[in-house]
């Protein structure tokens, strides 16, 4: 029933070394193609921050702040508009906590709470039980197989997967983007998951999450214009083990791939004007798609 994570053990994002390429200047080791419009500083995701023009630096926002020009006059925004947090990694560190405590807890309850939680379509674990499974009604599955491992490598790879690729994009898109397209990212991978695998087939994992941030990290390096080859090359080695290695949900990596790729191309893209609507529009779309698809497979099968 287990469904190895895809790869996703090697999935650090730092581009290829370049000399010609500066460093952040409070993070010497990340490089950057992005300056600080007041000072002029190298400045890496984690720390710009959205201003009228461009993108400035914290010295400089808070320096700013005490000009007299008024608590909201320069407010800490991301790239993608949201608010600057004092740890910009939390999110990250409590969906690494729930997948934890998913895992041991089926460690120690057994098979019976996979059997539980897994995604499955239709299924009948005993001769005299009814069927069971999302097309009964239990849409649950297709959230809570995203929290569940058996697999010791499998969850160690895609938590590795989360705190690598995770951490700059919540300090890139802020907390409430970065939990949306991870949950969005989930989702659709499990609405693929479900449209084209058997109905009987078991499947689990945060594979599909996980490669929705491979698909905004992209985006987000594109965006930056950052040397796009390591992401690239990366993204075709998973996609390369997805369909190479044999009891892998490649529909999970597929489609979280293209929601989390859709998201994340609304989040850093979207007009300052309208930045909310489309941002969390094309979330609404993307979750709208995942409800169309799961109810027209449920009619196939039921």
């Amino acid at each position: 029933m287990d469904h190895p994570p895809g790869g996703h053990g090697g999935q650090d994002q730092q581009p290829a070394v370049n000399q010609s390429v500066p460093s952040c200047y409070r993070h010497p080791g990340t490089e950057t193609g992005i300056s600080c419009t007041r000072c002029e500083r190298p400045i890496c995701p984690e720390c710009m921050i959205s201003a009228s023009v461009g993108f400035q630096c914290p010295d400089c926002v808070r320096q700013g702040s005490g000009t007299g020009h008024g608590p909201t006059a320069n407010q800490p925004r991301t790239l993608a508009g949201g608010s600057i947090a004092a740890d910009p990694r939390l999110v990250t560190k409590i969906l690494l906590g729930v997948n934890a405590a998913v895992f041991i807890a089926v460690l120690a309850v057994g098979d019976r709470l996979v059997e539980d939680l897994d995604l499955i379509g239709r299924a009948q674990y005993a001769m005299f039980e009814p069927l069971i499974g999302v097309a009964e009604g239990q849409w649950y599955r297709l959230f809570t197989a995203m929290f569940l491992h058996q697999a010791m490598m499998h969850f160690a790879f895609n938590m590795l997967g989360l705190w690598w690729l995770g951490g700059p994009l919540e300090a890139a898109l802020g907390r409430a983007r970065y939990l949306a397209l991870y949950l969005v990212s989930g989702l659709a991978g499990s609405a693929l998951t479900y449209l084209l695998a058997a109905p009987n087939q078991p499947s689990l994992g945060a594979s599909g999450a996980i490669f929705g941030l491979l698909g905004a990290t992209a985006v987000l390096m594109r965006r930056l214009n950052y040397d796009m080859r390591p992401v690239l090359i990366l993204l075709a080695l998973n996609l390369v083990f997805t369909f190479a290695w044999p009891g892998i949900a490649w529909q999970a990596h597929v489609g979280g791939l293209i929601g989390g790729t859709v998201i994340a191309v609304a989040m850093v893209h979207a007009p300052r004007e309208r930045r909310s609507l489309v941002q969390y529009g094309a979330c609404g779309l993307v979750l709208l798609a995942t409800v169309a698809v799961v109810v027209a497979r449920t009619a196939a099968i039921t």
